[in-house]
């Protein structure tokens, strides 16, 4: 199993100071009438917004981001893979779909709702595809990285959902659409760069032999398997 490169890591460090950077550089381009806490990001790459594409730079170099971190990630799995894979495309197709002058859009909205929820589902596909924790029958076998181990993954997933829940709620009856939206852009661009870390540490650890053994097999100087490895067979991607 190959471990997440250097490069991996600065790209997943890169999107939350992407998308930050992208809204407040273009945010202060705009009039005074603007107000992040009731205006959208979307607004900001919209027809009608002021130097839009340091928005839209932001949102497709962010969408790359994610793209390069669901290449190398290969800890979470092939399904979270592809949906942090789809989470990048649909961002980056936010610029395709921009926010009109006056009213909605259909299909920026469609768009948007695929990045979101692409973005918050990731986390299960590795909570359900890696073990969950200690194995009675397998003693020596590690603990997959923190990040994928069940209760965490599903939390975080949880919690980026109620975000997006009350993103959702904003747009619909609420008045602090741009704080919920900030909020939620938020997490579910931190959630990969914690999840490279923790699959690097565990790397780290087992390519130093810091990896515990089981005990039956504490003195007999076997190797534990590579806790990246997932438990149904090998990375197909590897």
């Amino acid at each position: 199993m190959r471990a997440v490169p250097n490069w991996g890591v600065a790209t997943a460090v890169a999107a939350p100071v992407l998308l930050v950077g992208g809204w407040t550089v273009a945010g202060a381009r705009q009039p005074a009438g603007y107000d992040p806490i009731r205006d959208t990001i979307s607004e900001l790459a919209g027809r009608d917004a002021t130097d839009a594409w340091i928005m839209i730079s932001a949102l497709v170099l962010l969408g790359c981001c994610y793209l390069a971190t669901a290449a190398v990630l290969h800890a979470a799995g092939l399904p979270s893979r592809f949906l942090l894979a789809v989470g990048g495309v649909a961002t980056i197709a936010l610029v395709a779909f921009p926010r009109p002058t006056v009213g909605g859009s259909l299909s920026h909205g469609i768009v948007a709702t695929v990045a979101v929820l692409a973005l918050a589902l990731w986390p299960v596909g590795s909570a359900l595809r890696l073990s969950r924790g200690p194995d009675a029958s397998h003693p020596w076998t590690p603990q997959p990285p923190w990040a994928f181990r069940r209760g965490v993954a599903l939390s975080a997933t949880l919690v980026l959902l109620a975000l997006f829940g009350w993103f959702a709620f904003e747009v619909t009856s609420g008045s602090r659409t741009g704080l919920a939206e900030r909020v939620t852009a938020v997490g579910v661009s931190l959630w990969p760069l914690l999840a490279v870390l923790s699959a690097r540490r565990a790397h780290l650890a087992w390519a130093t032999g810091a990896t515990p053994l089981g005990p039956t097999l504490s003195a007999t100087g076997v190797v534990p398997p590579d806790p990246l490895l997932p438990t149904d067979g090998p990375d197909r991607l590897a």
